[in-house]
């Protein structure tokens, strides 16, 4: 099993952090990668429960995952199982993702520990994965603290 750990400074404070990671409206203009077209999807972090994201890629390429949010801590912690599909939509290898919000001299740091995933190949694609929806997500506070 092999994890990995990012980290992201955001000019907003922890509470709005929070909410954006957390609440349905905001999640779907952050998830997935640029270009890629949200199918379906039931994507609200701020309460346990079951969540899923059915994708398009520009190729035509389909992506889904889903999971279960195990825990929700205002304003600092959300927790969710993550398990991608395959083309027959059975579910693959389950992994624990955990995001972790601290209030910070110029804002808040999103930390974003993704754990129990099968290889460090796995892993690295996660890492590089990864950088698409938090490319975005800062894009999108950043042009809310311009506004």
């Amino acid at each position: 099993m092999s994890d990995i750990r990012l980290e992201r400074e955001f000019p907003v404070t922890q509470k709005r952090l929070f909410e954006v990671l957390t609440t349905q409206s905001h999640i779907v203009q952050w998830w997935g990668h640029d270009g890629w077209i949200m199918i379906e999807e039931q994507l609200d972090f701020s309460r346990t429960g079951p969540w899923f994201a059915d994708m398009r890629s520009e190729e035509g390429n389909r992506f889904k995952l889903s999971g279960q949010v195990t825990r929700v801590s205002p304003h600092d912690i959300i927790g969710f199982t993550w398990g991608w599909h395959d083309e027959e939509d059975q579910r693959g290898p389950e992994s624990h993702v955990t995001f972790t919000i601290a209030e910070t001299a110029k804002g808040a740091r999103l930390v974003v520990d993704h754990r129990e995933l099968v290889s460090d190949d796995i892993a690295a694609q996660h890492e590089r994965g990864w950088g698409g929806p938090l490319s975005r997500l800062e894009r999108l506070l950043s042009i809310e603290t311009k506004n």
